[in-house]
């Protein structure tokens, strides 16, 4: 079986370089199945995921976002606003975090496969719903460009820095 989850966790980081081989259908079709099997809010599953991966629709992502690292593949991860769980005493409703989780699921599951990410959250919002025609309902959290890391695809300085537990966690 795969690397166990610590690892797996600990040796990700965010590619900024990608190869210009293509990420294999039944590759894209297991990042799809991990996003699926995210756990969200009363399992209302808001997620809607648009798969980036022709020329055209790569180009057009260019014009959304402000950071381009030659990806091959891009997921558009959003959440329909129609579709998610409402808490009753404040109106918070759970799609930004449903389409989070099931995005670090995607990222994960990537990694696991040999493909690198980066989760996109610097991005023109209304360019992206204009751009790709969403409907009012439909909501974009992240930008996961994906593909092959290139050769000399390196985490960046600050990767391994992570604050003390201490400054983390209290325990009550």
């Amino acid at each position: 079986m795969g690397t166990d989850f610590i690892t797996l966790a600990s040796s990700r980081f965010s590619v900024r370089r990608f190869s210009d081989k293509k990420v294999e259908q039944e590759k894209i079709d297991s990042i799809l199945h991990a996003g699926q099997l995210a756990p969200t809010a009363c399992n209302n599953q808001p997620q809607k995921i648009y798969v980036l991966q022709s020329e055209e629709a790569l180009k057009t992502l260019q014009k959304c976002k402000y950071s381009h690292f030659g990806e091959t593949l891009a997921f558009l991860v959003c959440y329909d606003s129609s579709l998610c769980w409402t808490r009753e005493f404040d109106s918070k409703a759970s799609g930004d975090i449903d389409a989070s989780i099931v995005a670090t699921h995607m990222m994960l599951e990537a990694w696991e496969l040999g493909i690198g990410s980066t989760w996109i959250m610097h991005f023109i919002p209304e360019a992206v719903k204009e751009e790709f025609n969403l409907p009012d309902s439909v909501i974009p959290v992240c930008i996961l460009v994906m593909g092959y890391p290139s050769q000399d695809a390196v985490p960046s300085a600050q990767h391994g820095t992570k604050k003390d537990m201490n400054d983390m966690v209290t325990v009550l």
